[in-house]
């Protein structure tokens, strides 16, 4: 079966910024059959349509006149069922040794990106990884992170990761709506009456709890909080 994962990431500059805004480095991934894109695009043409919104789709331009909008949206999401589905990583860049990735913060930050996509990688199917365009130090890093991931997964293909300019790819732009949200909550940054924290309250009235770090094996909206201080 044919996979298209869409990724884009927040609080990229924590693994180097010396005024940390935020505890958690998140990085995410919206996962869908690739016969079901064209459907999804369409359904969120309806949702602009009827709402009267055409600009990008951002969690950073959730706010009251659009919130109707985005509430579809989070509805959109969870009316695809497990057919569509988001996983993040949360990094806590406080607890990141950069001694273990080189002391290379890009290398850090794409063992990371190995991280939310490697483990959902299944036996059979094949996957085309679409990632919000970055500068990269290395220019090679999308083509280094496919070759680790297909050598890390033999009986998988990784056909493509893909770097596109996220202001065009719609679904990209939904990931960072569901990222953002999960952001927001593991850094504590909701305002309480905010658009943001309806957007927030909406996604766990549809998945019936708080968001907050779940267990491998949860399907529609998984958050994987790394441990690196190791333990059980």
């Amino acid at each position: 079966m044919k996979f298209d994962v869409y990724c884009d990431e927040a609080f990229p500059d924590l693994l180097t910024s010396q005024n940390p805004n935020a505890d958690y480095l998140m990085i995410g991934s919206l996962w869908l059959p690739s016969d079901l894109r064209a459907q999804a695009k369409e359904r969120i043409a309806e949702l602009r349509e009827k709402h009267s919104v055409w600009g990008e789709i951002k969690w950073t331009k959730v706010s009251p006149s659009k919130i109707d909008f985005y509430l579809d949206l989070v509805d959109m999401f969870f009316g695809f069922g497990d057919a569509m589905r988001f996983r993040c990583i949360a990094v806590n860049h406080a607890n990141v040794n950069m001694a273990h990735h080189e002391d290379d913060h890009e290398l850090g930050f794409y063992k990371f990106y190995y991280q939310v996509l490697h483990h959902w990688i299944l036996h059979n199917n094949t996957y085309r990884i679409f990632c919000d365009m970055k500068s990269n130090r290395d220019p090679q890093r999308f083509g280094k992170l496919r070759k680790v991931l297909s050598n890390a997964n033999l009986d998988a293909e990784v056909e493509c990761v893909q770097a596109l300019p996220s202001r065009e790819v719609v679904l990209i732009q939904l990931a960072d709506l569901l990222l953002g949200a999960a952001g927001s909550r593991l850094n504590r940054t909701l305002r309480v009456g905010s658009a943001k924290e309806a957007v927030v309250h909406k996604i766990e009235e549809r998945l019936g709890r708080q968001i907050a770090p779940t267990w491998q094996n949860e399907r529609k909206f998984n958050v994987f909080k790394i441990n690196l201080r190791g333990g059980w």
